[in-house]
């Protein structure tokens, strides 16, 4: 099992020329343009018999216009599923279809996929091969197979000739990006970033063997802590595992946020909400690696009540002088509330690029922070949650690194899970995280420790 380098990964998609970009260019405002009329269409439409649009038929249409756009678009829009919170819940919940419900590939074109990467026929491979995937997304589709020895195996296929269905719409969008930096608002987001960490994420996910060596790296990387063994992944064959297939395990298991399932196979909500905060939290803060997508088909519960975590192609990772910051930041944010010192440990991650007052930062994330400890989930809204933070964000230029905000969208989907099936849990009340907060503090404290015992030198180099 090898890491495919980061060069090689890059390459995946492949150059653009001028011409073959304003085609595209071309093609996608005409598409977007349908999407409008189509719209206004149905809204004039929709008045005549005395309905006013709302949210809900605006997300419906740019749905339609994503899935009409292809398989960037609709990347695009499984980001906008997987972001609870962060956009309207009229345009999430309408997004969510695009996460493992899209028009599937033809079977023959899979096939041919399979020959060309196996060296075989999917009937010379496997003892059965079902035609019908049990999951199509934008990049790639899963088969259920069994293997010649008689396992059963889920097989994921990627989409004939993504990679150059995907480059002119990545090469628009970097050009659409440019220019919304030159807006408050576009700096504000570091829309540039943010389209070069979505081209990074496509490229990644364009080889199998990326996902499947990461896959088995987070696994290994909970095992040595008191958590690895309430979590698992699909057990990955390797032989049958190369750029455009993946073959691993079938697991079978209920998604997490089926709370009636969850419930009457007996599992404990709170315990389930639990273990995926922990896990999230130790992969992260002491891992270095932590799953960048848990929306509820990537997050199931086997019949032991283990939490089965699926789709390794999104990941953060965090190197050892940002799992410092961030267990501080964490330590004065959450359990000592000193807002000031997590004020400057913002700044020690070069997210606040505009010069003022740390106390008045502190002020305002105390504002923000503060009331969190004392509400429940349940009662918790996402969108006024997601507007203070935007607004404190906007008042000091504040761009958080990519890492820490794929890290903040999973904690949402965590609240999200435990809104569903432990509404009037305190989180931070709860023994064994509290437990781990304090071992967490233990550990800023000994680095802060070792900060002050340290040579000038190398004191400053590190901060």
């Amino acid at each position: 099992m090898t890491q495919q380098p980061a060069d090689d990964v890059r390459e995946q998609l492949p150059t653009v020329s001028v011409a073959e970009e304003a085609t595209r260019f071309a093609a996608t405002a005409a598409q977007t343009a349908f999407g409008v009329g189509r719209f206004v269409a149905g809204s004039v439409n929709g008045l005549i018999h005395g309905k006013k649009p709302g949210a809900s038929d605006v997300a419906h249409e740019v749905r339609r216009t994503f899935e009409h756009l292809g398989p960037t678009y609709v990347k695009l829009g499984q980001l906008i599923a997987s972001s609870p919170g962060v956009f309207t819940p009229a345009m999430s919940e309408e997004f969510e279809s695009l996460l493992d419900q899209v028009p599937p590939s033809p079977a023959d074109e899979v096939h041919r996929i399979i020959e060309a990467e196996l060296g075989k026929p999917a009937n010379e491979v496997f003892a059965s091969f079902d035609d019908t995937p049990i999951a199509s997304a934008s990049i790639a589709q899963c088969h259920t197979a069994t293997l010649t020895t008689g396992e059963e195996v889920v097989v994921k296929v990627q989409r004939p000739g993504i990679a150059q269905r995907l480059a002119p719409d990545v090469a628009i969008l970097e050009r659409v990006a440019g220019l919304a930096e030159i807006s408050e608002y576009g700096r504000m987001l570091s829309a540039r970033h943010v389209v070069e960490d979505f081209a990074d994420g496509l490229n990644a996910e364009l080889d199998f063997r990326n996902e499947a060596a990461t896959m088995e790296e987070w696994f290994e990387c909970l095992q040595p802590g008191p958590f690895g063994d309430r979590v698992r992944v699909p057990k990955v064959y390797h032989d049958l595992t190369t750029e455009k297939v993946m073959t691993m395990e079938r697991i079978y298991a209920t998604r997490i946020d089926d709370a009636e399932a969850v419930r009457a196979a007996g599992h404990d909500g709170e315990t389930l909400c639990k273990n995926l905060l922990l896990s999230l939290l130790d992969s992260a803060f002491h891992g270095g690696l932590f799953h960048g997508d848990l929306h509820a088909g990537n997050v199931l519960v086997d019949d032991e009540g283990k939490l089965v975590l699926l789709d390794f192609g999104i990941v953060g990772r965090f190197d050892a002088r940002t799992r410092r910051i961030l267990r501080q930041l964490v330590v004065d944010l959450i359990v000592k509330q000193d807002y000031d010192s997590a004020g400057r440990a913002i700044f020690l991650l070069g997210a606040v690029h505009k010069p003022g007052s740390t106390a008045k930062g502190g002020e305002d994330l105390k504002k923000v922070a503060a009331p969190l400890s004392a509400t429940e989930l349940g009662s918790m809204s996402y969108t006024d949650l997601g507007r203070q933070l935007a607004a404190v964000a906007k008042a000091h230029d504040a761009r958080l690194p990519r890492e820490l905000v794929l890290v903040g969208k999973q904690l949402l989907y965590v609240e999200k899970y435990m809104k569903l099936l432990a509404p009037r849990w305190k989180a931070i009340s709860d023994r064994e995280i509290y437990g781990y907060m304090a071992g967490i503090m233990k550990e800023a404290e000994r680095d802060r420790r070792a900060d002050r015992t340290a040579p000038v030198q190398k004191r400053t180099r590190l901060e």
